[in-house]
């Protein structure tokens, strides 16, 4: 019993976790981006930012996920890399010479 329990709440905790994750990435801004880890820390636990990843995989095609990069400002997805530099660059985002973005420039700074 005490298992099932366990394992109920975490799972409500996860799905929590991932709807807050989803309501963040949806706030980012036109021509700006956001970091797995960044989100994760806006949401109060920067180890979390593997879990923002998962939170990104199944989300819904409205949700700005082109705007998510790595804290290094390189793509984090080679299948998608093309898609989400065209769409990034169609929002004014200019890519280094490595290939990444600069963060500095682009990175959301958060409305929390």
């Amino acid at each position: 019993m005490y298992n099932e329990l366990s394992a109920t709440i975490e799972v409500a905790l996860m799905n929590s976790f991932f709807t807050q994750v989803r309501d963040l990435v949806s706030r980012i801004p036109f021509a700006k981006v956001a970091s797995y880890g960044q989100i994760a820390s806006m949401l109060g636990d920067p180890r979390k930012a593997r879990i923002v990843g998962w939170a990104m995989r199944g989300c819904p095609e409205e949700l700005p996920w082109h705007r998510m990069v790595k804290a290094d400002g390189s793509l984090p997805n080679a299948g998608f890399a093309e898609l989400q530099k065209a769409m990034l660059e169609q929002e004014g985002i200019i890519f280094l010479d490595n290939g990444n973005i600069d963060m500095e420039q682009y990175v959301w700074k958060g409305d929390l």
